[in-house]
């Protein structure tokens, strides 16, 4: 019987023994996926929620603001430059919020809903509304402050508001010529752009964790947070010192460089120490209208906001302040009452230097003065006499010439 030789058998492949086994990988990555794909859909179905909440969110401050322009003189502002008060809905700008004001109710009274959406009306999600001397259109009550205005208007007309959402509104109120004071803490500013810095202290909605510093919207944040905390080397333009953040650099460059000169041209790049030398070159270079303040009492007009405070005070609120404790006397200025109380005290402490005659008052002694200079500023234009002092001269021309002047 012939014998089978036995063969030995192969030796493993030891590629083969390290092969896994792919009916259990396949199991393990399926569940995985199932696994990715269950967290995927929840993370999906919040985000759809989210999305969803804040269009139906949008939507409700949408209604009310429209329902807030369209039933009351609530009107927009975009933002405050150095050419004056920007116009949300067209390119057309003004000296005074007043006449902004004045343009809104005449030009974008019948507000669109589309308008409403406007970038540079919401911008940063928050709109600036001028409320000053609130009131409802429907029946003329007046209001002070915007959420009396809608429980007015869903109580007393029952329109439809909605009070269950936060009304991304800033508002602002122009009762004052001379400053401009914030509706929720009556701080008063001598600038609008003061104001809108101060409002992040109330609106803190974006918070920065350094410095926990407050702001209106994630712009304000961004900038703040880029100027202030971005580290790094920032070369001044002007020498060669390096600071470590942006408003560093900033700073160094406005008071060592532009001389305080904080006063730009919104036209060009001049820059200025004073506002008044802004002005008379906006006008001579540019070819601008003077900026003008006008009197709404009488037909007065004056080129500085503080001039026209100082005149509604003084010559139509008959503002006195300042009391003679002695005739009981009131005055406008302290300056004023310090003039008149040489009159009780009978001091003469200006000295003439060539006939030694004294006056109580400074002004005085340079009048005096022009009688040693022959200085007949003030001449008669009927006849050859001129005069010293104006005094002189309006007798002369009421006496002799029955002229009142």
């Amino acid at each position: 019987m012939a014998l089978t030789p036995i063969t030995s058998p192969e030796p493993p492949n030891p590629q083969a023994l390290a092969r896994p086994d792919f009916k259990w990988l396949y199991i393990r990555k399926a569940s995985e996926r199932e696994r990715k794909s269950a967290s995927a859909t929840k993370a999906d179905r919040i985000r759809v929620t989210r999305k969803r909440k804040s269009a139906e969110e949008l939507g409700k401050q949408q209604y009310n603001l429209l329902s807030i322009l369209q039933l009351s003189n609530a009107t927009t502002l975009r933002s405050k430059t150095g050419k004056g008060f920007n116009c949300a809905f067209c390119s057309e700008v003004f000296a005074e919020p007043a006449d902004l004001k004045m343009h809104n109710i005449k030009e974008h009274k019948d507000v669109k809903p589309k308008a409403i959406m406007n970038k540079k009306i919401l911008y940063g999600n928050y709109v600036k509304l001028d409320v000053t001397a609130l009131e409802c259109s429907l029946c003329g009550s007046a209001l002070e402050m915007l959420p009396d205005l809608m429980e007015h208007l869903k109580h007393k007309h029952g329109k439809r508001l909605y009070t269950d959402i936060e009304d991304r509104i800033l508002p602002f109120k122009f009762d004052s010529v001379d400053v401009t004071r914030c509706v929720v803490c009556s701080a008063e500013f001598v600038s609008f752009n003061m104001l809108q810095r101060h409002m992040n202290a109330h609106y803190r909605n974006h918070v920065c964790e350094e410095c926990d510093a407050g702001f209106v919207n994630k712009r304000l944040l961004r900038h703040h947070m880029k100027y202030t905390h971005q580290l790094g080397e920032f070369r001044c333009n002007f020498c060669e010192k390096v600071f470590g953040t942006k408003s560093k650099r900033n700073d160094h460059e406005k008071s060592v460089h532009f001389g305080f000169k904080r006063n730009k041209c919104a036209y060009c790049s001049e820059r200025f120490v004073c506002y008044k030398k802004r002005n008379k070159h906006v006008v001579d270079v540019h070819n601008k209208p003077p900026i003008v303040y006008k009197c709404h009492a009488c037909d007065k007009v004056f080129d500085m906001r503080y001039k026209l405070s100082q005149h509604t005070k003084k010559d139509h609120l008959m503002e006195r302040k300042h009391e003679c404790d002695v005739c009981e006397m009131k005055f406008f200025m302290k300056k004023e009452l310090e003039k008149h109380m040489v009159k009780h005290s009978g001091e003469k402490n200006f000295t003439c230097q060539v006939c030694l005659k004294t006056y109580a008052r400074k002004n005085t002694l340079r009048e005096h003065m022009r009688i040693h200079a022959n200085d007949r500023r003030f001449k008669c234009d009927k006849c050859s006499h001129a005069f010293v002092q104006k005094c002189a001269w309006r007798s002369h021309m009421r006496t002799k010439h029955d002229v009142t002047v």
